[in-house]
């Protein structure tokens, strides 16, 4: 049996949780928001046309913070399309996704919607057709409390009180090809300065995301980072990453390794944020927004399952399908953004409902959970406090992570650990959640954790995910065929917790004080 050991005190802290750090993301695309979140006429809608039934998972899931309207959609959306009345908004081709938008769904209703889950909303402006002019205005239209146009329009819609939006993305990756109006980092750099200054002259208390690069593998990746933040560095606290894992090459070690490479992504964009801070001779950190991460991969390619012909109203595309060696991959993305806690302060699981998401409807009839839900859920609700550094000591094995970048074949060389994990301790040192992935596709792991300066602890909660077949999924017909189960096994004794981890395993051990 390969054997692992941990160190760990509680003394010793990366950063302290940030409730922000458990967000997700709704993009007008596919179904993610019509036959997703707004059923109008299903046997569970409310009066707004909000899925009870989708809204009870998203509860579950415990979202914090949820991004909005996009993605790629918002790079050429009008806000003004969505407000008002339903009945005079226009329907607009959307050339992100080659669909038609109706808008009757937007702003307002999000923010209801965001309510009605008990979550915080954040709003994207378009800074791809439109530009600081339009966010400006969008934020008087949410924010400001009255006696001007906007504000009063909004209130005239029907919305006396201001929306109150404190968290705002300057566009959606402007550094790709694939955007509509897409930007150089000095052309880019300078719209989002003049927006971020106008939006700030509305409502000084709003805080701000610059967009990084869209990806690790862009060609401008680390100089787009630099060049945005030297013109931004003022005006904003936060610099956006996206990441999405995958499988294209059929290596199922390599892609559970492939989170190492994500670690890697933030302590690269760190270093560069603060090179920009040094060379201002500035105390100002900028903090990170990965505000679209995931695994994803099947449904790229081919083209047919990203577009459908005719311009149709959400059409469906997008719609991954996870199976359990994605949910422990998607469990590795965890480990990541907790252990950087210091500087992550935000994130975002792309997406919610429907579109590579942990949630999945039929229209008109059940929704359930993916297999990534339960890390997920698992994370927010046990992720919250201060996340430990920690020694390990691991058996490792080399990997050659497949990821393309247009026509090139890249591969990365990693070397992983078997044992990915974070501790994350509760207040006051009253609990210590260890969140726990064996990379071992074939072999269990004994893992001893030292763990220091908690006093007594027992076990509170014990569960893995896992399967024997790697590719099982759950569906409408087999909901629950990928769940946590109990772990058991876990002895703690004289401040020394055993466990055994099973092969390719994702594990949550909640520990509490025993007095």
């Amino acid at each position: 049996m390969r054997k692992a050991k941990v160190l760990l005190d509680r003394d010793f802290t990366i950063g302290r949780t940030d409730p922000r750090l458990f967000g997700a993301f709704i993009e007008h695309l596919g179904r993610c928001v019509y036959g997703g979140i707004y059923e109008p006429g299903h046997k569970t809608a409310d009066k707004n046309g909000f899925r009870g039934d989708v809204l009870a998972l998203v509860r579950e899931l415990a979202p914090t913070i949820m991004r909005y309207p996009g993605g790629n959609f918002v790079s050429g959306y009008n806000w003004e399309d969505g407000v008002g009345p339903v009945k005079d908004r226009p329907a607009r081709l959307d050339l992100a996704w080659f669909s038609t938008e109706p808008n009757t769904f937007g702003t307002n209703e999000f923010v209801d919607w965001c309510k009605a889950a008990n979550i915080e909303p954040m709003l994207a402006v378009n800074l791809g057709t439109r530009g600081g002019d339009a966010a400006r205005n969008l934020v008087e239209y949410c924010n400001h409390p009255g006696g001007t146009y906007y504000s009063d329009l909004r209130k005239k819609h029907g919305w006396p009180k201001p929306h109150e939006i404190k968290f705002w993305c300057l566009g959606n990756e402007m550094d790709g090809p694939w955007q509509m109006e897409t930007k150089t980092a000095r052309q880019y750099g300078a719209v989002a300065r003049e927006a971020a200054k106008m939006m700030r002259w509305i409502d000084p208390s709003i805080e701000l995301a610059a967009c990084g690069s869209s990806g690790r593998t862009m060609p401008t990746y680390g100089k787009w980072e630099e060049e945005v933040l030297d013109e931004t560095f003022e005006h904003v606290e936060f610099i956006s990453l996206h990441t999405y894992l995958n499988n294209y090459n059929g290596d199922t070690a390599a892609m559970l390794a492939s989170p190492d490479l994500m670690d890697s992504f933030i302590d690269e964009v760190v270093a560069i944020a603060d090179s920009v801070s040094a060379r201002r001779r500035s105390p100002k950190r900028i903090m990170l927004s990965f505000d679209e991460w995931n695994v994803w991969y099947r449904t790229r390619r081919p083209r047919a399952n990203r577009i459908k012909p005719g311009w149709p109203v959400a059409p469906e595309i997008l719609e991954e399908i996870y199976d359990m060696a994605d949910a422990l991959a998607f469990g590795g993305a965890c480990i990541s953004l907790l252990n950087h806690a210091d500087r992550v302060k935000a994130a975002c699981l792309a997406q919610l409902v429907n579109v590579i998401a942990p949630i999945m409807t039929e229209t008109g009839g059940p929704a359930w959970r993916q297999t990534i839900f339960h890390p997920f859920a698992q994370m927010s609700r046990y992720g919250r406090g201060d996340v430990l550094r920690t020694r390990i000591e691991s058996d490792i094995y080399d990997a050659s992570y497949y990821d393309p970048r247009g026509d090139q074949d890249i591969y990365y060389p990693v070397k992983a650990p078997y044992l990915k994990l974070s501790a994350v301790a509760g207040e006051g040192g009253k609990s210590l959640t260890l969140f726990a992935l064996n990379r071992d596709l074939k072999g269990e792991m004994q893992v001893q954790v030292d763990v220091r300066g908690f006093g007594g602890l027992k076990v509170a909660v014990a569960e893995e995910l896992r399967h024997d077949k790697l590719d099982a999924v759950n569906d409408k017909n087999a909901p629950d065929r990928v769940s946590p189960q109990r772990l058991d096994g876990i002895s703690v004794a004289d401040g020394t917790v055993t466990m055994t981890l099973k092969p390719a395993s994702w594990n949550v051990i909640r520990l509490e004080s025993s007095k």
